[in-house]
């Protein structure tokens, strides 16, 4: 498993990735989301917003998110050479610890902890969210790039989610959440995408066509995104990963750490 890990962010002494086949630095974009030609993207992102958590984490320190960030601000990692993006069919996995209260804590109608996109959410996006429901449920979200096909508003029937209906995290809790993806862009109405929460599955979105259409070099790995808590043990894996896989990671807080900066 370890030699498929492509980013790895432990946050235990610094925010950037401990491991990355490409740049491991935060970068932040703002902007209207509506407008993506007019996204602006600057190095770094505000320490009075993001920290580190020292010994907070589920192992070690943690990413800590204190506020929202102004004009749609959201942090991320370069996608490119940190994501097995490419034409023709791919696949991946992200896994990630989670600790919040999205009824009492989050500021917005909605909060991607993680969400993987050049575009947006809807426009060639694959993410985990809380919407605005109340209590508030939690979703895998993969939706395809419009790329002049017919697109899906979230209250589809048909819509690629995955819900698990008023999840009921509390702030004393930590969380592991994983998802893997295969056979997108592959032109194939093959692709799926699958939802783990504490090592179990969640419910899969397959049976479909999903293609994201990205430029890599446009593209982020963002988190935290009007999120307020802490994260911790950030990773994204070249291939899906297996359900032994993702339950070792869910029971083993510290099974990446070999890969921390020394």
């Amino acid at each position: 498993m370890l030699d498929a890990v492509t980013l790895y962010a432990s946050f235990d002494e610094s925010l950037e990735a401990d491991h990355a086949l490409s740049s491991p630095h935060l970068r932040t974009r703002s902007g209207a989301l509506d407008a993506p030609e007019a996204f602006r993207f600057v190095d770094g992102f505000d320490p009075a917003v993001y920290r580190v958590a020292e010994g907070a984490g589920v192992s070690g320190g943690a990413l800590e998110a204190t506020a929202v960030l102004p004009n749609f601000g959201r942090i991320f990692y370069p996608a490119a050479g940190n994501l097995p993006y490419r034409e023709g069919g791919w696949g991946g996995a992200v896994s990630f610890w989670m600790r919040t209260n999205p009824d009492s804590m989050l500021r917005t109608p909605f909060c991607d902890p993680i969400q993987i996109t050049q575009r947006g959410a809807n426009n060639g996006g694959l993410w985990i969210d809380f919407p605005d429901s109340s209590p508030r449920d939690l979703r895998l979200g993969a939706f395809p790039s419009k790329g002049g096909r017919a697109s899906y508003a979230e209250t589809d029937p048909d819509a690629p989610l995955v819900i698990v209906e008023a999840v009921g995290f509390r702030e004393t809790d930590w969380h592991h959440l994983a998802f893997c993806w295969s056979d997108f862009d592959s032109g194939l109405a093959s692709a799926r995408a699958t939802l783990y929460i504490d090592g179990r599955e969640q419910g899969a979105i397959e049976g479909r066509e999903i293609a994201m259409e990205w430029d890599a070099a446009r593209t982020g790995i963002y988190l935290a995104v009007n999120y307020i808590g802490l994260l911790d043990e950030l990773a994204v894996f070249r291939r899906p990963l297996s359900p032994a896989e993702i339950r070792t990671l869910a029971t083993e807080p510290a099974a990446l750490t070999t890969l921390r900066r020394k």
